[in-house]
């Protein structure tokens, strides 16, 4: 028997547990009686345990008592470790006689652990991911939880309720529970028993079972999508849905049986003998709701393209160079989107450097149809396009651009566009130019939408690229399936299901990502900063305080002088541009961020990546994704977005690109910088914890050996460091805010609070506190005068009365 604990649930528990303990002694003792040990010689309540673990793994099942745990053991011990581990204590677990060769622990409440120095990892591995969801994985040990949502996918990508099933039983080192396997069933069965498909620029939900339809349309969400057919429609007169033989017929000889839909062979001898399905339209609008409601509803819309029986949308004659090597891991990720010879929808996950890109051309070339690609950046839009000519045998003509600086438009009847989600989710008034591009994106069925760094897509303002756009299939593609929001559940219905998600240390360990040292650099903050620190009421100046702490500027300075020295490219990236531009301009080294336009972006970056003379670069944080700088070997953080996860492994990825290795020794440095003892030290933990769950550490350096020495690094002297004090003082809390893109992915706020640019005329605002108000940030009243427009007895000051006035004080003023 063996018990698998949750050791974060250990500590927080055995206090309480402890102290019940004692108080029950301590009653018995009162009492005059004995304490005690007996023995529970009850039978296991299989009905029970069997309710209870359908609980954990279904919320919406009623609740009832906890099961009641036998053996021989005291009453009190189970009793405690039920108090100390709640719902994941299972130390009734049997292992199997062959549990040796058995990688998997399979309990009760969906949490599944994976051992990966067994000799059958990789296979385990494979089912694991298709399965569930990822949780933790480090080096020896993994953690996945199987969801709903994991199931959806896993039948979505071929395999059948019995297959998983008997896996589960394969790979598992204890007797799996029948829960979990009820709970498979439950999630598996309804799935690719409705399907979404585009016709002709509309929407249609199609079924061969035209009872589900009927329950669907009962719903209220999908009743208001609902679009009426026209009259010259067929309709079956009983259910009033849309009849259809020849898209019947076509759509059960793409099928791949039981393997694309889940259906038992008497489901799929009852679906070839109707051959007729029925469907209903719905409003694009709609088309999110639509998709959400029917996950709730378990009924999950089932989204593939059969490209190659497609004659309504033109060819794009297009396929991979011979030169082209596709690796084993983009291979298998591929192969999840094509296995029942039609293209799905969903999301692909490989870490940065991994070549997301080859994998969405590869995509494309499988489909052969037009295909729109969304960026997130101008630079990234001429980074695909540089893509695809260098992996596939496109024509230049059959590219075309759409960005502030470049409006094209393919030559041909079929082609593939490149733009950035911002220039299709734009509302606002645009040239005739742009009008009448976007018009043509709109206006067209696309055989294939790409969508780079999918993590995006769940913000306010680019989801609505996903309304306007009408795609056959949409493939996404992301290094980091987060968000600080928790809306990236909503890629589940907004894109589909994850086709394939790759482990970091795997391809790090086969040599396809670099080897990389990952450092915390603990800066202490010099006194003079420090009590400033401590006294100041400004968020925004406290926080330009250990952004700009001398001793921070000092390790990086003496980081950048290291790896210069060794050859290293070193990128530094800082979210505050206050920091960014006084870091980058002490040290004469270019920079990037917001207002750079795209010209100099590509230059700069150019210098970096050609001229052995340009080592460093700073970036802002439109630095994060989509930049491609195989280059890079070193990167210094020393401001970052809070404590955004995502943006650290993004951070990372920009230095992940294979490189030779030396004697196995680490090739890649990344050093986050941070201030000691100040709030930032608990954002970087916070930050951290993406990369500690997939396997990678860090280092904690407290001091730089060989910094103190040689000289020549800034702010040395007491007077060097009162400058720059006062120099932070006199910025503000303006200066101490972040720089601000678009719908960040990382704003939990959605924009709410965002400061907007005053309008012509109108004072600045500011934020302030009554104690700043009164002088004791040594904030003083100063007078001013508007221009020589203004009046010379007006007064002037902050309070100076404006010329128009409302027509209800006029009376009152005199004027």
């Amino acid at each position: 028997r063996v018990a698998i604990f949750d050791v974060g649930a250990f500590a927080e528990m055995s206090k309480r547990g402890r102290d019940e303990t004692a108080t029950r002694k301590a009653k018995d003792k009162k009492k005059g009686k004995a304490t005690e040990v007996e023995i529970d010689n009850g039978e296991w309540d299989e009905d029970s345990d069997h309710e209870h673990d359908a609980r954990l793994l279904n919320p919406r099942l009623p609740s009832s008592q906890p099961p009641h745990i036998s053996g021989a053991a005291s009453s009190s011990a189970p009793s405690l470790m039920r108090d100390l581990f709640k719902d994941r204590e299972f130390s009734g677990l049997t292992l199997k006689p062959d549990h040796a060769s058995c990688p998997l622990w399979v309990c009760p409440d969906g949490r599944i652990f994976l051992e990966t120095f067994s000799p059958i990892y990789k296979q385990a591995y494979d089912f694991a991911i298709a399965i569930s969801e990822p949780v933790a994985r480090p080096s020896l040990i993994h953690e996945y939880r199987i969801t709903d949502v994991s199931l959806y996918a896993a039948v979505s990508i071929g395999m059948s309720t019995d297959s998983i099933i008997r896996a589960l039983n394969r790979f598992s080192k204890v007797p799996v529970s029948k829960t979990v396997e009820d709970w498979v069933r439950q999630c598996t069965q309804n799935y690719g028993k409705v399907k979404l498909v585009l016709l002709q620029n509309r929407f249609f939900l199609e079924s061969f079972y035209p009872e589900i339809l009927q329950s669907l349309l009962r719903d209220s969400t999908i009743q208001t999508a609902h679009i009426r057919p026209p009259p010259e429609t067929e309709v079956d007169p009983r259910t009033g849905l849309i009849v259809s033989r020849t898209q019947a017929t076509a759509l059960l000889a793409g099928m791949s049986g039981r393997a694309a839909s889940g259906l038992d062979e008497e489901e799929e001898d009852a679906w070839s003998s109707t051959k007729q399905v029925h469907s209903f339209e719905l409003s694009p609008s709609h088309i999110e709701a639509v998709k959400r409601r029917c996950i709730e509803l378990d009924y999950p819309a089932l989204e593939e393209y059969d490209c190659r029986a497609d004659t309504s949308i033109p060819d794009l004659p297009m396929a991979l160079k011979p030169t082209t090597t596709v690796r084993p891991y983009q291979h298998k990720a591929l192969a999840k989107m094509f296995s029942s010879n039609r293209a799905r929808s969903g999301i692909i996950v490989l870490p940065c450097g991994a070549g997301k890109s080859l994998v969405g051309i590869s995509a494309a070339c499988t489909v052969r149809k037009s295909v729109l690609c969304l960026c997130t950046s101008g630079v990234s839009v001429e980074q695909w396009k540089h893509q695809f000519r260098t992996w596939s045998d496109i024509a230049e003509k059959d590219i075309s651009l759409f960005t502030s600086d470049n409006k094209e438009k393919f030559s041909g009847l079929s082609g593939i566009t490149i733009t950035t989600y911002t220039m299709v989710a734009f509302g606002g008034k645009r040239s005739a130019e742009s009008e009448k591009i976007m018009q043509e994106i709109t206006g067209r069925e696309w055989g294939l939408l790409l969508l780079d760094e999918v993590h995006v897509v769940p913000a306010h303002m680019f989801r609505k690229v996903l309304e306007r756009v009408k795609a056959h299939c949409k493939l996404g593609l992301t290094a980091t399936l987060v968000r600080e929001d928790a809306r990236i559940g909503d890629l589940n219905f907004l894109i589909g299901p994850k086709l394939y998600e790759a482990n970091w240390l795997d391809l790090q360990r086969e040599g396809y990502l670099a080897s990389v040292q990952c450092a915390e650099v603990w800066c202490p903050m010099t006194p003079e900063f420090y009590s400033e620190y401590l006294t100041t009421q400004s968020p925004g100046v406290k926080k330009l305080l250990y952004v700009m702490n001398p001793i921070k500027f000092r390790c990086c300075e003496f980081l950048m002088r290291y790896h210069e020295d060794r050859g290293d490219k070193i990128i530094v990236f800082s979210d505050n541009v206050f920091a960014l531009k006084t870091y980058a301009e002490l040290l004469h080294r270019p920079y990037i961020y917001g207002p750079t336009s795209g010209t100099e972006r590509i230059r700069i970056l150019s210098q970096f990546q050609h001229n052995a003379a340009v080592k460093t670069i700073f970036i802002s944080k439109v630095g994060d994704t989509s930049i491609d700088i195989p280059e890079a070997t070193v990167i210094i953080q020393i401001s970052s977005h809070y404590g955004s996860r995502r943006q650290e492994a993004q951070r990372l990825g920009r230095i992940l690109r294979p490189k030779p290795r030396v004697d196995d020794q680490y090739n890649a440095f990344f050093y986050s910088l941070v201030s000691k003892d100040t709030q930032e030290m608990y954002y970087s933990s916070k930050r951290q914890q993406f990369l500690v769950d997939q396997g990678y550490s860090f280092k904690v350096i407290s001091q730089l050996g060989g910094m103190d020495e040689g000289g020549g690094l800034h702010f040395s002297s007491k007077k060097q460091r009162l400058d720059l004090l006062r120099q932070v003082l006199n910025a503000g809390e303006e200066a101490g805010q972040n720089e601000e893109l678009q719908d960040d992915t990382d704003d939990i706020t959605n924009g709410i609070g965002r400061r907007r640019a005053p309008k012509p005329g109108a004072l600045p605002r500011r934020p302030t506190s009554i104690r700043a108000l009164t002088g004791a940030d040594d904030m003083v009243y100063s007078e001013f005068r508007k221009g020589s427009s203004s009046s010379s007895s007006g007064g002037g000051g902050i309070f100076q009365r404006h010329q128009k006035q409302h027509p209800l004080f006029k009376k009152r003023s005199g004027k």
